[in-house]
């Protein structure tokens, strides 16, 4: 700690820090432009000017390192005059159209100029122009004679979202940002480079032009669409969403939140939205009251259960739902004597049920500490955005990333060890980093590996997770939805046990964790998601899902639906109005209230932001009152904070939540469950049996994840909601000839589909990538397996 004097005040301050940063924490405002705490210092705007004593000039005070004994001066007329310089010289070339700027009201030019600016400027020469560009559906880069050259965005994508997709070309006044070779900004976090513009150079597009910032109400929320839990600012005019930003929380999502998570409100406002209840009667949807709807489905559902008995009905949803949602959910299934209730649509292997309740393992903020890392079956980057910057960030300070997995995308990090090979022979390379860690560690190989032989990679990646510090061994959504799940988290905790690496899944949605938490899921006697498309049920109940396109197996739910006597949706949106029989309006979360439990256990309660739209009611309310009609005991609840506290009273204490969470499945089942299967080594293709024995590996697109963001417009301009195309190795391109957008047609099992081909030279050469959950590619029904290709 040194001695250090701010503006006649004195502190004690670390070593090494900014005096910018140390006139922060002790409340001292300093005008600035391209400083911003997570970014690199650019010292390049120079309002930041203070005054040293002993120094015989100003220096900016984002660059300059305290010292001990340092007398500082943030403010005194000379550093006025030079701030007003500052000003001038940065409006010489802006261009005064405050009026119309979407800026207006945040901008600190604006406020600045007000603060050191003059009323008459002594330029008299003409304004520089800048020619718009198209920057994509997202960012609009219009206006860019407003830049300033703070050059924040460029920092951003160099160093937040590993995408450096803006530089500077020029120099003096003909100094411009561009994107690299005109292309469009495709980033997953590009608009965070809005919120960090200070002038209205970058803005966004589908805010543009909507509304004066002033007049816009600001709420807390929640994001829905990852295990995050990003917080959000909501700002609102008139009940209506007008755009979304991050709200800070540096355990959490930092400053930043996803595209996703910003443009997604869209969706909100879709044409698609269901705002009346309905119901099909002689193939015609008609209009009704609720009263009408939910006796309709008290009276069928008891018929159902009479006439087949209670295991005939099913409900099924997904973590998108709220903790009071799935409560009473759960409540009123059992309730009526069945235990098929599911929110885990895209699994398969739920041979861990009740052994487990998957988490992250860890703190989110942990993330950026690690020092060696196992990734197991995830496509990071597009599956969890924030996790992966953090991570980033963490790879940046020298931690080691290790990758398992079936496709080579670029998570834009230095990858120090990785394999990709194809998802069946994933529990073979596991198992060769776990002979090589016993050999290495010297204690005993596991009875059903004595006959592995162990690859080089393997060897280097046991040989890291041995290694000294903070290590962790994080499982992704694709190895959750592998058929073989339970092997591959049995062979990944042996691995982070004996490495004593912290060991963890991503999980796939907002509220995962909170399924679990809620008992949403069936005990020993009931039976799992899969089963129930499987062996179709006289009755399923839909909540906040798309069935078709967020289960495992699409045609297989849509069979089973077909032949049901009953399906009730449950849907801020009309959507499989051909096997549907009754279409409830439930409220998206922004007309909401509820509870989201996120990867790292934390509970984050939110409220409503708008009122719900047309006759749409809140989930939580609708269940209560069919559970009521039900004539079920503890359905009396008025509020989704009563549900909430009922529920945390039951279990005394919310401590106790997190202290259920448990990775670690214990020895003696891990015994039982090695003795299920026997091992065989998968086999090794040569080119001449390859194209017999493809397999396909299944991402989930970024934008179709779930309802809402399926129906954000801007969204679905992007590359990332581009129609998929079958994802073909180098290999099998060139045994049948097949070029870029050559037509092709893949097989599985009875199921086919027309795609475009496209190459990607660093697949595994037996492996075919579909996304699924994609209205284009549910006629196939596996998300795994095996699959046949031709050209057409």
């Amino acid at each position: 700690m040194i001695e250090i004097e701010i503006d006649g005040k004195k502190i004690n301050i670390t070593k090494k820090s900014m005096i910018l940063e140390v006139a922060n924490k002790i409340g001292i405002y300093i005008p600035h432009f391209c400083y911003h705490k997570k970014l690199t210092i650019a010292a390049n705007c120079r309002m930041c000017l203070v005054e040293i004593e002993g120094v015989n000039k100003l220096l900016p005070a984002c660059a300059t390192q305290v010292s001990s004994g340092m007398k500082i001066h943030t403010i005194n007329n000379k550093i006025i005059k030079a701030q007003q310089n500052i000003m001038e010289f940065l409006l010489i070339n802006h261009p005064l159209d405050c009026p119309i700027c979407d800026k207006g009201g945040e901008c600190k030019l604006q406020d600045f100029s007000v603060e050191y600016g003059k009323s008459i400027s002594r330029y008299k020469e003409e304004k520089r122009l800048i020619s718009p560009k198209n920057a994509g559906p997202l960012i609009s880069m219009k206006e860019m004679n407003r830049c300033i050259y703070c050059s924040r965005c460029i920092r951003f994508g160099k160093e937040i979202s590993g995408l450096m997709e803006l530089g500077m070309i020029g120099r003096g006044e003909n100094s411009k940002i561009v994107t690299f070779t005109g292309e469009s900004i495709n980033s997953e976090l590009s608009g965070n480079m809005i919120d960090l513009c200070p002038v209205g150079a970058l803005t966004s597009k589908p805010f543009r032009y909507k509304i004066r910032t002033w007049e816009l109400l600001n709420y807390k929320s929640i994001s829905p669409h990852d295990s995050l839990g990003s917080n959000l600012n909501i700002h609102v005019k008139k009940n209506k969403v007008m755009r979304v930003l991050p709200l800070e929380n540096e355990e959490l999502n930092e400053c930043w939140i996803s595209d996703r998570d910003r443009f997604s409100y869209e969706g909100l406002i879709s044409s698609d939205r269901l705002t009346n209840p309905m119901i099909k009667k002689n193939n015609k949807w008609i209009k009704v009251s609720w009263l009408i709807a939910l006796e309709y489905i008290t009276k069928n559902l008891r018929n159902i259960i009479k006439k087949y008995g209670t295991d005939s009905i099913a409900a099924l949803t997904t973590s998108i739902s709220t903790l009071e949602e799935l409560i009473l959910l759960q409540k009123i299934i059992r309730g009526l004597g069945s235990e098929n209730i599911d929110f885990r649509l895209r699994q398969l292997d739920f041979s861990l049920d009740n052994k487990i309740i998957p988490w992250l393992g860890m703190s989110i903020s942990e993330l950026s500490q690690l020092n060696h890392v196992l990734i197991i079956g995830s496509f990071l980057r597009k599956d969890h955005p924030l996790f992966a910057a953090k991570l980033r960030y963490a790879a940046k300070n020298g931690a080691c990333i290790n990758l398992l997995h079936a496709t080579d995308d670029d998570l834009l990090m230095p990858i120090t060890n990785k394999i990709i090979i194809e998802p069946s022979k994933w529990l073979e390379a596991l198992n060769q980093i776990i002979v090589s860690i016993a050999i290495k560690k010297s204690i005993d190989i596991p009875n059903h590996l004595n006959k592995i032989k162990i690859s080089k990679i393997s060897e280097l990646i046991a040989d890291d997770l041995l290694s000294n510090g903070l290590k962790s061994v994080l499982l992704g959504n694709t190895l959750t939805q592998h058929p073989n799940s339970s092997q591959l988290h049995i062979a990944a905790q042996w691995i982070a046990t004996k490495t004593n690496s912290k060991f963890g899944y991503f999980v796939e949605g907002a509220n995962t964790v909170g399924g679990y938490i809620a008992n949403a899921f069936p005990n020993k006697y009931g039976i799992n998601a899969h089963q129930l498309l499987h062996l179709p049920r006289k009755s399923y109940l839909l909540l906040n899902s798309e069935l078709q396109l967020d289960c495992a197996n699409p045609q297989t739910a849509l069979n089973s639906l077909k032949q049901a006597k009953l399906v009730i949706i449950m849907s801020p949106y009309k959507h499989n109005l051909d096997y549907a029989n009754v279409l409830l309006p439930i409220s998206p979360f922004t007309e909401n209230s509820g509870t989201f439990i996120n990867a790292e256990g934390r509970i984050q309660n939110f409220s409503n932001v708008v009122k719900p739209l047309g006759k749409t009611r809140p989930a939580w309310e609708v269940l209560k009152i069919l559970g009521n009609l039900l004539k079920l005991s503890n359905f009396n609840y008025n509020s989704s904070q009563e549900i909430y506290k009922d529920f945390i009273k039951n279990i005394n204490d919310t401590k106790k939540i997190k202290n259920r969470l448990n990775n670690i499945v214990p020895n003696s089942i891990i015994n039982t469950l090695i003795n299920k299967y026997n091992y065989t080594l998968s086999k090794n293709y040569t080119s001449e049996t390859l194209l017999n024995n493809l397999e396909r590996i299944s991402d989930i697109p970024i934008y179709f994840t779930d309802s809402i963001v399926r129906r954000a417009l801007s969204l679905q301009k992007t590359n990332d909601a581009n129609i998929p195309l079958a994802w073909i190795s180098k290999m099998i391109s060139q045994k049948l000839k097949i070029i870029k957008n050559d037509r092709v047609k893949i097989r599985q099992d009875q199921y086919s589909i027309e795609l475009n081909a496209a190459i990607d030279d660093k697949l595994p050469n037996n492996v075919i990538r579909i996304s699924t959950g994609h209205n284009s590619t549910i006629t196939l029904n596996k998300m795994f397996g095996k699959i046949t290709l031709e050209k057409i």
